[in-house]
């Protein structure tokens, strides 16, 4: 099974979040149709990167390192990159 870590952008909020799953997919309707969790307030989410993992904990660890202080500093680095590169495209 593969695992994935990403982050999300809502331009309508200028908010990110960062988290992890084994179904990317379905995790990514969760946050943008049927989830009622915190992250519902800012919808339209837009999937701006996504990371590979061959186990869980690989991928646990690398969504706790973005949501830690270096790496919040990494993942807004990843954000600004995207935004000068493709803001323009989303709605």
């Amino acid at each position: 099974m593969e695992f994935v870590v990403y982050i999300l952008f809502s331009k309508k909020c200028n908010r990110n979040y960062a988290g992890s799953s084994s179904h990317l997919i379905q995790r990514f309707y969760s946050h943008n149709i049927f989830g009622k969790d915190s992250t519902r307030l800012y919808r339209p989410w837009h999937i701006i990167h996504v990371e590979f993992f061959d186990t869980k904990e690989a991928a646990l660890k690398r969504e706790k390192y973005f949501k830690s202080g270096r790496g919040s500093e990494l993942k807004n680095k990843i954000i600004k990159d995207y935004l000068a590169r493709w803001a323009h495209t989303l709605p």
